[in-house]
């Protein structure tokens, strides 16, 4: 059993005593570490929140402030969650400018739109580009570590939204449960998402589900 679930103490007669285990304390001390710990859904940026560019089947992020869009849905699919008790937290890779592809200060620009008109607690950048060096960069879980880290988040009861191959690899390397956005990308498909969808308003959907039957 997971040390997230909760479960009611169970009765013992006085006259057991002698025979009951020493674990109730314990047990109840982990019961409100767990509740104190926060949950958060962590999303990709380009892709599942704004809409990025695609060109011979294979998606690449925008380059210019100018081109950004909100997907449709997005926004309200982060404030449901948001008003649902999680935390929105944006990782997102930005190899570009690593490779200078773009300027650090329009990735920032964008970012920073985001914050002002979406129900995000925290946008975390990997810089990097890819290779044996990077700490950070997806599927390397750093970013959700480091932000579970900040918060106090408990990651194996959060949730990791991505449409590439390396999101739903930075989720599961973290203890998320992933989910993963469809958009039928020409590049090799992730392995074994726990659940796919075909849009992040999909993805809230079936996050919130067990939220309202169990009247949260």
């Amino acid at each position: 059993m997971s040390l997230t679930a909760l479960e009611a103490p169970k009765h013992h007669d006085h006259n057991d005593r002698g025979s009951r285990k020493p674990r109730n304390g314990i047990d109840l001390l982990r019961n409100e570490i767990d509740l104190l710990m926060k949950r958060a859904v962590f999303l990709d940026r380009d892709g599942v929140i704004i809409r990025t560019n695609v060109r011979d089947g294979r998606p690449y992020a925008i380059t210019s402030i100018d081109d950004l869009e909100v997907l449709e849905g997005a926004e309200e699919a982060i404030s449901r969650l948001r008003d649902a008790g999680f935390l929105v937290i944006v990782v997102s890779n930005q190899p570009d400018v690593a490779t200078g592809k773009v300027e650090r200060a329009v990735v920032e620009a964008i970012n920073a739109k985001l914050m002002e008109c979406l129900a995000i607690e925290e946008i975390r950048v990997c810089y990097e580009a890819d290779g044996p060096d990077a700490t950070c960069y997806k599927p390397r879980p750093g970013m959700l570590l480091d932000a579970a880290g900040k918060h106090d988040i408990d990651l194996s009861r959060s949730y990791m939204i991505g449409d590439r191959w390396r999101d739903v690899g930075a989720g599961k390397a973290a203890g998320c449960v992933t989910i993963f956005i469809d958009c039928g990308y020409v590049e090799p498909s992730p392995e074994n998402p726990d659940i796919v969808v075909d849009s992040l308003t999909e993805a809230a959907d079936v996050i919130l589900k067990p939220e309202v039957e169990n009247g949260a």
